[in-house]
């Protein structure tokens, strides 16, 4: 398995930054199958050889319940002896009866993903779960936020849910495009847009993050330093220069 050096420095300095792992942690990771968790897998697995402390980590898919062919996957675990376990749920029935025609389909079926993950990980003693966002998607959520919904945040690399689990982000320092050329050294096969629930309705799909892509793409072309001006940024928060009334 081809892993650059770069990849791993950005995991490692973005767990030592954050203390995202500890000794004895028990993780679950939240494995879609797509190129970021493939990534997040492969790097928990070389660095529980590598580190100075212990820990465990199991991938776990969530299957919508429309027939995803998620067998691949389970080969692919274990194939590199990496544990692997499917939630069987029925969010692709539910997601019918409950989306309106113009609500977020998207936030709606991440949401119902996100309460099994949570749920599987209290009953089976997991006390961190590990999400493949990225650099890319930090910065596309913070434009999103603030162009579509009207408030200032993206994604932290570690906070606490309302269940006290730890939900960690390794890859937060890592660009989008690096995990693409791991999943492409490699020849892995991923998942893509044919798992998604959405690509089986009638909702309209969303737009909202192919033109923040576009937009930032462009931005990138005039500033090649772009996204290291934003992860500076995210660290750098002066909070006293909006307009909140609590700052006076």
């Amino acid at each position: 398995m081809i892993l650059s050096k770069k990849l791993t420095s950005l995991v490692g300095k973005t767990n030592a930054k954050y203390e995202l792992i500890k000794n004895k942690d028990k993780i679950l990771v939240g494995f879609s199958g797509g190129k970021d968790s493939l990534s997040l897998i492969h790097i928990l697995k070389r660095m529980q050889k590598i580190a100075p402390y212990s820990f465990e980590f199991e991938a776990v898919t969530v299957s919508y319940g429309m027939g995803e062919r998620l067998e691949f996957l389970k080969k692919h675990c274990d194939n590199h002896n990496i544990k692997h376990n499917i939630i069987n749920t029925k969010i692709f029935e539910i997601s019918k009866d409950k989306i309106r025609k113009n609500s977020s389909f998207c936030s709606f079926v991440s949401r119902m993903r996100r309460g099994h993950l949570y749920t599987y990980a209290k009953n089976n003693g997991f006390n961190k779960l590990a999400l493949g966002h990225h650099l890319d998607d930090a910065v596309e959520s913070f434009f999103m936020n603030m162009f579509y919904n009207g408030t200032m945040r993206t994604m932290p690399p570690i906070y606490e849910a309302a269940n006290k689990l730890k939900v960690i982000r390794p890859l937060m320092f890592c660009r989008e495009r690096q995990l693409a050329g791991f999943a492409k050294d490699n020849n892995i096969e991923t998942i893509n847009d044919e798992n998604c629930p959405a690509f089986k309705t009638n909702i309209k799909m969303p737009h909202a993050r192919a033109k923040t892509k576009k937009f930032l793409k462009l931005l990138e072309t005039e500033n090649p330093k772009l996204f290291v001006s934003f992860k500076a940024s995210f660290a750098n928060i002066q909070t006293d220069s909006f307009f909140n009334r609590g700052a006076v």
